[in-house]
């Protein structure tokens, strides 16, 4: 038992130590632009009472997960969306949504494309 309670204690100190790199790994440009390109989406599309973006659009831990397809001169998401709880509800998405967002995440910089998954 004495040896359990260290190796216990050593497994949470060290997830403890790790977690601030984990978070460290998404700047702060990438959670602005992640949620400046949910935003968009959500205005064009009815707002939140008509409209949810893709999960992966409110993963801004991990800075768009899937939807991030690229960030090399300022961010493109690409997702999918739909009437509330159609994701839940294991439903397709009824509108793709493809934003480029400066690089500070700041603004906008085109809606490459809103309509009918493609």
């Amino acid at each position: 038992m004495r040896r359990v309670v260290p190796l216990v204690m050593g497994m949470a100190v060290k997830g403890l130590l790790l977690s601030p790199l984990a978070i460290a790994k998404v700047s702060k440009e990438n959670v602005r632009a992640v949620n400046a390109a949910r935003m968009r989406a959500e205005a064009v599309n009815g707002g939140l009472s008509n409209y949810r973006a893709a999960k992966c659009m409110y993963a801004t831990g991990q800075g768009g997960g899937d939807c991030l397809k690229s960030d090399s001169d300022g961010f493109v998401f690409v997702f999918g969306g739909g009437a509330p709880g159609w994701q839940e509800a294991g439903e397709s998405p009824t509108v793709e949504t493809e934003i480029q967002v400066s690089a500070d995440g700041a603004s906008i910089v085109d809606l490459t494309y809103n309509g009918a998954p493609r």
